[in-house]
């Protein structure tokens, strides 16, 4: 299929972009790498009265970490940021290996995964787990979206018609944490049925810090907060990180679609947490 006819937009500057947003809202759609826009316009799933390509418009390819917050520009690309990770973040670089293939992260964005909130990609729950906040803008001003406050639902993010995404900033793992993901998905590139991904730091034998995140389970990815409660406080081992596992995949329930049961799903996230974990305590260096 065509997509339906719309106006083209191709701005040089933020501001031309949100002045257009304040006139079109609803009706506008930002086109950046295009990976999920595209093919919804294909298929006639998304039928904008106006694209608003900010490709062109400067400042928005940074990439930045210092003082242990990474910050990345609205344009930079997911493969850029796979290179930048291989180094620097090892738990970024192996989510985003499992983000479609080579090409689609070689042109996809980092903020449009976030933008598009598919509840199975890994790169929003990947922010969530890392402390990730979304600045955005409009001819309002700035503003700042924690990550537990902007994934309102299914391809549903709390933004509002008249703002677009800038910048994104994630909190990364101190030197000696300890990282896990896992997930299941049908084929290598295919969105996940399920999965999980965690981060632990250790002190003095004991879990000083826990984060769990899982995704393809709910209609958003979410943080086990009970499960990293359990953590906090105890020497790692087989029997707390199952337990810990459980708290997790408790608190899911999750739907049934064409490719798994909701009991799938939570069986097989239970499972995928504690595989993170285990990973995660197996990776962890005890503080300095």
């Amino acid at each position: 299929m065509k997509p339906a006819p719309f106006e083209y937009v191709d701005p040089r500057s933020i501001d031309e972009v949100v002045e257009r947003l304040a006139r079109t809202g609803d009706e506008a759609k930002i086109l950046a790498g295009g990976q999920s826009l595209m093919p919804m316009l294909a298929l006639r799933l998304a039928r904008p009265a106006v694209v608003i390509d900010i490709n062109r418009v400067a400042g928005l390819d940074g990439l930045d970490s210092s003082d242990g917050v990474l910050k990345l520009g609205a344009l930079v690309r997911q493969r850029t940021l796979e290179r930048w990770a291989r180094a620097q973040a090892p738990l970024i670089a192996a989510a985003l290996r499992l983000v479609g293939h080579v090409p689609i992260r070689t042109r996809g964005t980092v903020a449009g995964s976030l933008g598009h909130a598919d509840p199975a990609a890994e790169l929003p729950a990947l922010f969530l787990l890392l402390d990730g906040v979304a600045v955005v803008k409009s001819q309002r001003g700035e503003r700042a979206i924690d990550a537990r406050d902007l994934f309102a639902g299914p391809l549903t993010t709390t933004l509002r018609s008249d703002e677009i995404i800038v910048e994104t900033r994630w909190t990364l793992p101190p030197a000696h944490a300890g990282w896990g993901f896992h997930e299941v998905a049908r084929r290598h590139g295919d969105f996940a049925l399920v999965g999980a991904a965690a981060a632990v730091t250790i002190a003095r034998g004991r879990i000083d810090t826990a984060r769990v995140a899982l995704f393809g389970a709910g209609p958003t990815p979410v943080r086990a907060a009970a499960a990293e409660s359990a953590l906090v406080g105890s020497a790692p081992g087989a029997s707390v990180v199952a337990g810990a596992a459980r708290a997790a995949a408790s608190a899911l329930d999750p739907d049934s679609d064409l490719h798994a049961t909701g009991h799938y799903r939570k069986r097989v996230a239970r499972t995928l947490a504690e595989r993170a974990l285990m990973d995660a305590c197996a990776r962890a260096k005890g503080a300095p």
